[in-house]
């Protein structure tokens, strides 16, 4: 009900809220209706998502949310409007001081992460490294260690070129940087194993089998992204790795070409709204 929640300003001291546990809306100046064009790139907008992004943020880092969930924010829009981070990772990634993010994507039956993030094909050989994809791993089993109840995970590590390179026929990355990141998790007591070839990793998702991985790296955004939405549009989450909050997000972006017409899902903001609940209660269960 609208009576049970706590209406304040920007700036606005919301500490009894949180002691209350009351729900809080803070409305921020700066933003109409008349600045709003359904389905329309708009750099008001994007200044505006970013200082929303930024006071949720703050207020999570303070300890006045226990997770933060980000509904999907236009990348053009933010560009328009001068801001100086392609996407919610990166910008979160500054504002909470953590360095390199990861993005990982989480499903019923698949748990996948991101090498690299927003970059072109044509730089993601150049951006992979052999500590990069060392940390990348690294997070991505600390992070299906509390998805599988604290059980060493297995991490299936997939390749960059067709057929794994085949022995450097297609490229040298799987020798040179993927091979020595592997054994680099292995030594440090991470059950990792590939380069495994794409093409074929994931074929036990057509059938009733259960995954050979826990959790899996990608080296380049839709290396992971066609496959995992392709099941589990509905019910994915986004999951940002390796920072200080809880963070999730739909695994969707903002549809601007079924804005306001009432026929977008709600599905998986629901679903990371559940998950951001579920890692809470975990990372607090292992506190204890």
């Amino acid at each position: 009900m609208p009576e049970d929640f706590l209406f304040l300003k920007p700036g606005d001291d919301i500490s009894s809220a949180a002691e209350e546990r009351r729900p809080v809306l803070i409305d921020f100046d700066g933003l109409g209706l008349k600045d709003i064009r359904p389905g329309e790139v708009s750099p008001i907008c994007g200044r505006a998502a970013a200082k929303w992004i930024a006071a949720a943020t703050n207020d999570t880092l303070a300890g006045y949310a226990d997770a933060l969930v980000t509904a999907p924010v236009n990348k053009e829009s933010l560009h328009q409007a001068g801001v100086p981070y392609p996407g919610h990772t990166e910008m979160l990634a500054a504002l909470t001081g953590s360095g390199n993010p990861c993005m990982a994507f989480h499903s019923d039956r698949l748990f996948i992460s991101l090498a690299t993030i927003h970059e072109p094909i044509s730089a993601v050989p150049r951006l992979l490294t052999v500590e990069g994809l060392l940390r990348t791993i690294m997070l991505t089993a600390n992070a299906c260690r509390r998805r599988t109840g604290g059980a060493e995970p297995r991490i299936g590590v997939l390749a960059l070129n067709p057929h794994a390179g085949e022995h450097g026929l297609f490229g040298d990355e799987e020798t040179r940087i993927i091979a020595p990141a592997i054994a680099a998790a292995r030594q440090s007591g991470v059950n990792a194993d590939g380069p495994l070839v794409p093409d074929t990793a994931f074929s036990w998702l057509l059938t009733e089998r259960l995954a050979p991985f826990d959790g899996y790296v990608a080296m380049y955004h839709d290396q992971a992204l066609i496959l995992f939405k392709t099941f589990a549009f509905d019910s994915g989450v986004n999951v940002t790795l390796g920072l200080p909050i809880v963070r999730t997000s739909p695994d969707h972006g903002t549809a601007f070409d079924i804005a306001w017409q009432g026929i977008a899902s709600p599905a998986s903001m629901a679903s990371a709204v559940r998950l951001a609940s579920q890692l809470v209660i975990r990372e607090e269960s292992h506190v204890r």
